[in-house]
């Protein structure tokens, strides 16, 4: 353990916008990582890099500090400004050994994510390390500590509710219609072509949803939104002649003032008397409050959602007692593992060695007595030797195993 080392920029320390410039290309990944171990005694290297994070995880005997980071910036060859290369040595996270691998598992269990508890890290982590390892970058002991990564994040995501309740007000607000129970050919529509309603539309259209009307004030983006779909797409100014009916209105734009008043809401139904569903995702609202005072409505507005955001999130830290808890056992157990592991790798000339002991036992200083004995002693004395050839190779395994393990 003691040559696992972590060089980490992190959203908990450096702007995302700069962090930016540390992100590198699939195209570039492996010539720079393979200037790192040319010019850098480091003998196996995975690289992370999402939104949040630059972290590069290797192994090497150097002491990491100050110096060591300025060369291994330096190698990658980035094409930094000398400006950005001192804001990021002020800045770097620097983890050695055990402290390395905690804070590795801490990360794949989303400890130290923006949002504790979102899982899209693990398949991040372990996406990152099959690439390198696909590229020759990493060996059996970045695998053995990837195997135990992945052990402890499926674990901490089984086993506590640090990841149940969701905590973004997309998922919170399609909890909320999927507990409507809306038919699937619900009429839905859809005002703001953004991110926040592209996500949720995805969610509905994932689940079978799929009569959409699109509107937005840039008609190119609802009909992006509207192909992916398969729905219609409108201009914005389309929505006051609109008379085919609706039974969910999801709105999110950047309006300073309400979209959908009184008038514009009679027109949208169309003599239709029937309860509708508003979910309202923008700040300030979208829908006027007389329209939802006068007319039988479920509202789903974000303050609301918010406040439960806001719990779940309470709730989630609440289970950081539990998460690390998993995560001090797996290293725990880990020690073991690699104990063990290390006895292999050192006993592996073992079985070679006993099988040329007994061949040239066989084949040359008994070769003269043994070629004397009938078919049936040389098939029985055979069998003798393959006993004690498995024997002696599993027995040796097995006492190391148990003495080296059982030491303090």
């Amino acid at each position: 353990m003691e040559y696992l080392k972590v060089i980490a920029f992190t959203h908990h320390h450096i702007d995302l916008k700069s962090l930016g410039k540390l992100v590198i290309c699939d195209q570039s990944l492996d010539s720079r990582l393979k200037n790192v171990q040319a010019e850098l005694p480091v003998s196996e290297i995975f690289y992370i890099g999402t939104c949040n994070r630059v972290e590069f995880v290797f192994l090497t005997k150097e002491k990491t500090d100050k110096e060591f980071v300025t060369r291994f910036l330096t190698v990658l060859d980035m094409g930094l400004p000398p400006e950005f290369m001192e804001r990021f040595l002020d800045n770097v996270t620097v983890y050695e050994n055990e402290e390395a691998f905690n804070h590795l598992l801490r990360t794949s269990c989303s400890l130290e994510s923006l949002v504790v508890g979102e899982k899209e890290i693990l398949a991040q982590i372990r996406k990152a390390y099959e690439n390198c390892r696909d590229a020759g970058f990493t060996g059996d002991y970045m695998r053995m500590i990837m195997d135990r990564v992945v052990k402890t994040a499926k674990e901490v995501y089984t086993h506590t509710n640090i990841s149940k309740n969701p905590v973004s007000v997309v998922s919170l607000a399609y909890r909320k219609l999927k507990e409507l129970n809306m038919c699937g050919n619900s009429r839905i529509l859809i005002i703001g072509a953004g991110e926040t309603n592209q996500n949720i539309a995805k969610y509905l259209n994932k689940h079978k949803y799929s009569n959409f009307s699109i509107f937005n004030r840039t008609f190119s983006k609802a009909e992006s939104l509207a192909e992916e779909l398969g729905g219609k797409a409108y201009p914005l100014a389309a929505l006051e002649d609109f008379n085919e009916g609706f039974d969910v209105i999801i709105t999110c734009t950047g309006s300073t003032e309400a979209i959908i008043n009184e008038a514009l809401y009679a027109k949208l139904l169309n003599g239709d008397q029937g309860k509708k569903v508003i979910v309202d995702l923008a700040i300030p609202n979208d829908v006027a409050p007389a329209v939802i005072h006068n007319n039988p409505v479920h509202y789903i507005e974000v303050e609301s959602l918010k406040e439960v955001a806001r719990k779940n999130i309470q709730e989630r830290y609440n289970e950081l007692v539990h998460a690390e808890e998993i995560i001090s056992n797996n290293i725990t157990e880990f020690f073991s593992v690699l104990k063990q592991r290390r006895i292999e790798l050192a006993m592996q000339e073992v079985p070679r060695k006993i099988k040329e002991i007994k061949n040239t036992a066989l084949n040359g200083v008994f070769a003269d007595e043994i070629s004397q004995m009938d078919e049936a002693s040389r098939e029985v004395l055979e069998r003798v030797m393959n006993y004690m050839e498995k024997k002696y190779i599993s027995v040796p395994m097995v006492m190391a195993k148990e003495i080296l393990v059982n030491q303090p």
